[in-house]
């Protein structure tokens, strides 16, 4: 929607309507409880044994499946497929809304697209800096790494704002 504000400035209240907003709510509500429920039922029939110390700073799926006592492969597909898929479909739709965005400031003047463009910067900043690193940790093979702590702490400590 960002586009049609920067866009289709005028046209911005009658398409984004009480009912569009809504939705938009309302499906984003159900996405993220989907998502949810699938990890919870990933993770609930899972049989644990022996340490149950997590080397880690969050509770991430793949630091919980290393406590798993049996192979989590399947487990680990799951969890790609589901948010590594999902956070790189969001970031596709947010690049190409942004390309679109570009595109039309062309015919703008160039006081209008300063002000795009310094919106747009900041909105671009805290997209990168969010999924950025939830990229990188569902879509890199579980590991030991200890780059993964410093890339948990770094994605929960930016502000989403």
């Amino acid at each position: 929607m960002t586009d049609v504000a920067i866009c289709k400035p005028l046209h911005y209240m009658n398409i984004m309507s009480c009912q569009l907003c809504h939705m938009l709510v309302a499906g984003s509500w159900l996405g993220g409880f989907i998502h949810s429920m699938m990890q919870v039922l990933i993770t609930i029939p899972l049989p644990f044994c022996g340490s149950n110390v997590i080397d880690h700073y969050f509770y991430d799926l793949h630091t919980l499946f290393k406590l798993a006592c049996k192979d989590t492969f399947v487990e680990g597909v799951v969890v790609l497929a589901n948010s590594g898929l999902i956070s790189i479909f969001s970031l596709t739709i947010l690049v190409s809304s942004y390309i679109v965005i570009l595109f039309t400031l062309r015919n703008r003047s160039a006081e209008g697209r300063r002000k795009a463009l310094s919106t747009c910067a900041s909105h671009i900043t805290v997209v990168i800096f969010v999924f950025g690193p939830a990229i990188f940790i569902y879509m890199w093979p579980s590991s030991t790494f200890t780059g993964d702590k410093l890339v948990a702490v770094f994605s929960r400590s930016s502000p989403p704002c």
